[in-house]
């Protein structure tokens, strides 16, 4: 849960547009440059980029909540404005409305928030205020009479860290001998979850994006664990919302740690949960101190993760106490929506995203109950067992204040095969682990059912539990079981043909020869086709005019699986799953 980035962003070859800096904190030029990502998703990075500039005259940092999002320059109507196209697709496959939480923070405000004196730092469009900077003790007084604020939190200040070390790894005992000549140790963590039912058929997380927002990655660039993923393009990008001038790859090892349990791939030794997805890695966490801003860092990035079209986010981070004890959260903040972090990861998860966080290390400690944002109602709280399926001696409790069963789940937490910071592979403890386990194992049961929800997939998570029908404090509904959840899953099917209010599209599956019908008499002039792959790929685009019936050929040029074929015209435009066979 720790660690210092990069602002060097590695782009995936996918998104091949622009970026657009404003300097904020100046006259909020816009200043053009290219790279190799979609407009569409930098304009999302617009309103939360940090300049190297900024970190320098003061520690005392404030949440400023705006009221409303007023006379924006942004609509709902054109969301490729400030969203990527793979994040329009999930939420359209999922039928989840773009909504006014995606509208990003009036810049106006953040104008005017700037020139009562203080430095920009982010801001969250989710939760629609910013954090700043400033120097002056009268600011928060200033800055709270402008008539657009809401709120005004201090979330960083001068507080000399504390003693408190949650990135302590708790005790790890020996592990009992294993039998195994591909997964080596780390069969253990993949087959208590049954995971090896998906593995072996072929269901590794191809095509996934999996967000890991964390405290630091180093040596995730240079460990030849994570050599197949650097080969392979896997790593989509970094981003650093604590300080996008320090080195992700060299800061803490935390995050590196935690991507092991999914990405490693060390045949013989060690072979994550989802060795073939694609990840992001976002660092949220300042491991030099412990203040609220954190979980304002955290919110940031799970809103980048989902603008850049991310399917899951894995955190092994959470919160309830911080270096002035004013911050402090209660357990009755545990309820699963009281908390910003919590709260952004409820919408993230509101957005077609599974979350999956730790849920905390805390049982055998006063505290002892699980931590935001875990105790989220849409979140995925893990919990730790070991291998014979044992709660671990430090995995917190549940349920969340008010009785909603936490952990959601456990995974293999204690004496968990990974990569350590000292370049040796061996066994850690912490739901720290098990959390980035169970994320990646649903990866690959998503990836058998792409078309299924994330409520869906999480659904059956919990259901294939073992103690589903009688859950407890400390595992909830119990260890995960891929093949009954893969199961459950099974159920959704691709219809012979789709009917949509305008459209009839057959055969479906498809073979060589696709067919659109307009099932009403109206003309709908110029129409766009286009046919993407799961992962947001574009395949073909064409152009007809004005059609009763339109005839697509030459399918057979198109790969097998779920593609998306997606249907505008001027006044409307409909997505359609199709199932393509040879």
């Amino acid at each position: 849960m720790h660690m210092k980035t990069s602002r060097n962003i590695l782009f995936n070859n996918h998104f091949r547009k622009q970026l657009y800096f404003f300097n904020l904190a100046a006259s909020f030029q816009v200043i053009l440059r290219r790279t190799a990502m979609k407009k569409l998703l930098f304009l999302f990075i617009t309103t939360t980029l940090v300049f190297n500039t900024i970190i320098s005259f003061s520690q005392e940092y404030y949440w400023i909540g705006f009221n409303n999002k007023h006379n924006t320059r942004h609509s709902l109507s054109t969301p490729g404005a400030f969203l990527s196209e793979r994040a329009i697709q999930r939420r359209i496959k999922q039928h989840i409305p773009i909504d006014s939480l995606d509208l990003p923070v009036n810049v106006n405000y953040i104008s005017e928030v700037l020139k009562v004196g203080a430095k920009y730092v982010h801001s969250s469009k989710w939760l629609n205020g910013l954090t700043v900077q400033a120097e002056s003790d009268s600011f928060r007084y200033k800055v709270a009479k402008l008539p657009f604020v809401k709120e005004v939190q201090q979330t960083k200040n001068k507080i000399v860290k504390g003693a408190f070390d949650k990135f302590n790894e708790a005790k790890t005992f020996e592990s009992a001998r294993y039998d195994s000549s591909y997964y080596g140790p780390s069969i253990h963590q993949v087959s208590t979850l049954n995971g090896l039912f998906l593995h072996n058929q072929n269901y590794r997380g191809q095509g996934m994006h999996i967000a890991v927002i964390d405290a630091g990655f180093s040596f995730a660039n240079s460990y030849s664990a994570f050599d197949s993923i650097w080969a392979n393009k896997q790593i989509l990008g970094t981003r650093d919302f604590v300080n996008p001038a320090a080195n992700i790859f060299g800061s803490h090892s935390h995050g590196m740690s935690v991507l092991s349990c999914m990405a490693g791939n060390v045949p013989g030794k060690l072979v994550g949960t989802a060795p073939k997805s694609n990840y992001w890695l976002l660092r949220s966490e300042d491991t030099g101190s412990e203040f609220l801003i954190e979980e304002d860092n955290w919110v940031v990035a799970a809103e980048f993760a989902d603008s850049a079209g991310v399917d899951i986010i894995n955190s092994s981070l959470g919160y309830y106490t911080f270096d002035d004890p004013k911050m402090n959260h209660t357990f009755k903040d545990m309820d699963g929506n009281t908390t910003r972090v919590t709260r952004g990861a409820n919408i993230a998860a509101s957005k077609g995203m599974l979350v999956f966080a730790s849920a905390g290390n805390e049982g055998n400690s006063p505290w002892k109950y699980i931590i935001a944002p875990s105790d989220g109602i849409n979140v995925f709280g893990v919990g730790a067992v070991n291998k014979e399926g044992n709660p671990a001696y430090f995995t917190s409790y549940g349920p969340a204040y008010g009785g909603k069963v936490k952990p959601n789940a456990v995974a293999v937490g204690l004496n968990t095969y990974l990569q350590k910071e000292n370049s040796a592979l061996g066994y850690a403890n912490g739901t720290s682990f098990s959390s980035p386990v169970l994320a990646g194992m649903a990866a690959c049961l998503w990836q058998a059912f792409p078309f299924s929800s994330a409520k869906q997939v999480k659904l059956a998570i919990e259901m294939s539990g073992s103690l589903y029908e009688k859950p407890d404090s400390l595992r909830g509904f119990g260890i995960p079981d891929m093949k009954k959840a893969y199961s459950l899953l099974s159920k959704l099917s691709v219809p012979k043909q789709q009917i949509t209010k305008t459209w009839t599209v057959y055969p479906n599956p498809v073979g060589d020869m696709l067919f659109i019908l307009n099932n009403g008499n109206s003309r709908q002039g110029e129409i766009k086709i286009e046919i993407f792959s799961i992962d947001g790929k574009l395949l073909r685009s064409c152009i007809k005019n004005n059609g009763q019936r339109i005839e697509i050929n030459d399918m057979d040029s198109l790969p097998n699986g779920i593609l998306l074929l997606k249907i505008s015209t001027s006044v409307a435009t409909e997505t359609i799953k199709l199932s393509k066979k040879s």
